[in-house]
């Protein structure tokens, strides 16, 4: 009989799906809130591409709330505030985080604690993006069900919790999108925009948002099925290029799992990290101290497993 070991390497390299016990009754339905949510973006996406709707100031628009977006949910709710891969000051860790929650992508308090969850069962049937289910639902099957990873948020986001801010950005996030579309189509339509106020915020909030979530998602789901491995980490994940250039640097997946609490995804020279460059541009103005890096062999691009250092 094959070792359990080298059916699992087996499996990683194939990308083959995992046995995985059929889902609970409960866990099949679909939430109807969500659901209807992601329908309703998805729809208004595909209305801004409608050539009644075009400009090229929509297009700068969408252009730049989707750095704005991305380098939110990388560089604040990612790499600062799930792992505390550096330390910011406190009004740079707010704007960063109010940033990744105009990702829509819940709140700041439910996102670090499922990413955390996900990172102590990665790739296991607890899991909630558990690749070993197949890739649609590691990409974005699973947000549309009840998860019970959502049952140990609480306790895995005690250092948030305590914070007020917090607490009223994970039940407010939503409303962000209120004043930012006010504002778009008011600068639509005093500007003459084609497509007017309402083109402008179609390109700006639901074909960004559907833009961000699917980047974001492809990290779920690409970067656990394509790509290679630096190290040999007990999950499937996986160093994808081209979702590294999409998330800002997130791509390097397979870095992140060797090493999660480094601020710096792309451990070789080629591995170019976005979301890296603007954590040394934070250093060099001195607001991110204490980084966290993973360490880099003098001789070689490849990173060793050793201790962290400060």
């Amino acid at each position: 009989m094959e070792p359990p070991s080298r059916r699992h390497e087996r499996e990683l390299r194939h990308g083959l799906q995992a046995s995985r016990p059929p889902l609970p009754p409960r866990q099949r339905r679909y939430k109807a809130g969500t659901t209807g949510f992601m329908l309703a973006l998805h729809v208004g996406a595909m209305a801004a591409l409608l050539p009644r709707f075009w400009s090229w100031q929509g297009l700068l628009a969408l252009a730049v709330l989707y750095w704005v977006t991305v380098l939110g949910v990388t560089l604040g709710l990612h790499r600062l505030v799930a792992h505390r891969s550096f330390s910011a000051p406190l009004w740079v860790e707010r704007v960063l985080v109010l940033m990744g929650a105009l990702a829509c992508q819940s709140g700041p308090i439910e996102w670090v604690g499922l990413h955390r969850h996900h990172h102590r069962h990665s790739d296991q049937p607890n899991d909630h993006h558990d690749a070993g289910r197949g890739l649609w639902w590691s990409h974005s099957d699973w947000m549309l069900h009840e998860i019970p990873a959502l049952q140990h948020v609480e306790s895995l986001t005690g250092d948030l919790q305590r914070d007020p801010f917090y607490r009223w950005l994970d039940r407010w996030f939503l409303l962000l999108q209120l004043p930012l579309g006010a504002a778009l189509y008011w600068v639509g339509e005093r500007a003459g925009v084609h497509g007017g106020g309402l083109g402008l915020v179609l390109w700006a909030i639901p074909l960004r948002l559907v833009l961000v979530y699917h980047v974001t998602w492809l990290v779920n789901s690409a970067t656990h099925a394509w790509g290679y491995r630096n190290f040999d980490c007990p999950d499937r994940s996986r160093n994808c290029w081209w979702v590294a250039i999409l998330s800002f640097g997130e791509g390097w997946h397979n870095n992140h799992h060797a090493f999660p609490h480094s601020a710096r995804h792309g451990l070789r020279w080629f591995e170019f990290d976005i979301t890296w460059q603007h954590i040394r541009l934070l250093w060099a103005l001195g607001w991110a101290r204490r980084v966290r890096l993973a360490p880099v062999t003098a001789c070689t691009d490849r990173p060793v497993r050793r201790g962290w250092r400060r």
